[in-house]
């Protein structure tokens, strides 16, 4: 009978002018997210902390199954990953200011949803969290 491989729960390889780039972004969206709250004030404040706090909701989603300490559990892999690519939020930064509306702030709230939401991953990246592999581990 064989033991099952054992990983260590490492975080990215990314290099370090890659996380420090990722750095810089971070901290240029915790800017223009705060910025946006403090300017619209009312529901973007919320929208822009639940953007941040959301794509780490997915921890709860999906079955849970076995797993070692630093792995995601198989069945919560596809949509951590799914929340965590940079895709999502920027194609938010982009359509949101096109949606229809009453007026230019109409969906600044959305907007700062989108910008709270990249600036998570941003964080997750200079932190040296990445996407995980089908088995839960960190690439």
């Amino acid at each position: 009978m064989t033991s099952p491989t054992r990983h260590n729960a490492t975080r990215s390889s990314a290099s370090g002018p890659v996380r420090g780039a990722w750095a810089l972004l971070a901290v240029f969206l915790l800017a223009w997210t705060v910025l946006e709250m403090v300017n619209h004030g009312g529901g973007t404040i919320p929208l822009g902390i639940v953007g941040f706090i959301a794509p780490d909701l997915t921890l709860f989603v999906g079955p849970a199954g076995p797993h070692e300490p630093g792995q995601l559990p198989r069945g919560k892999v596809a949509a951590y990953n799914l929340v965590h690519r940079p895709i999502g939020p920027v194609l938010g930064l982009v359509v949101v200011p096109f949606l229809p509306g009453d007026g230019p702030g109409a969906n600044v709230g959305l907007f700062t949803f989108a910008l709270g939401w990249l600036l998570h991953i941003a964080s997750d990246r200079t932190l040296g969290y990445g996407l995980r592999t089908a088995d839960g581990w960190q690439r």
